[in-house]
């Protein structure tokens, strides 16, 4: 039984050793030039302040942008095991896909007309 796992400890310990070679590697071999300008966060180009812009206030968009990221990504995931077991499931469960698809292409519309992917 545990000699299944060899390859998979074996593929795990080959991908820390890369990640572990690869910083190292660029700690020795990268330029060490430091100056004020790169201590500093990096804010698109808008002076870091201690505080957010109104008072501390988030705006609620960055809100909302993340949720519908996270529904969406979220609700395309389900369509994995379809994809892979398509072939077993048959046309009850490509009716059930369709279906799905427009419930999600619904919201999206919905959304998109709302103004919710408007960035102003």
């Amino acid at each position: 039984m545990t000699e299944s796992y060899v390859p998979l400890l074996f593929l795990l310990g080959l991908g820390g050793a890369f990640a572990l070679v690869s910083v190292g590697t660029s700690l020795i071999v990268g330029p060490k030039r430091y100056n004020r300008a790169k201590m500093e966060a990096y804010e698109c180009g808008i002076q870091p302040t201690p505080h957010a812009s109104g008072g501390g206030r988030v705006p609620i968009k960055y809100y909302l942008t993340a949720m519908l990221f996270i529904i969406f990504d979220i609700e395309s995931v389900f369509l994995y095991p379809f994809a892979v077991a398509f072939n077993q499931l048959g046309l009850f469960a490509l009716v059930e896909m369709i279906l799905f698809i427009v419930t999600v292409f619904v919201a999206y519309a919905y959304v998109w007309r709302r103004g919710g992917l408007e960035w102003d």
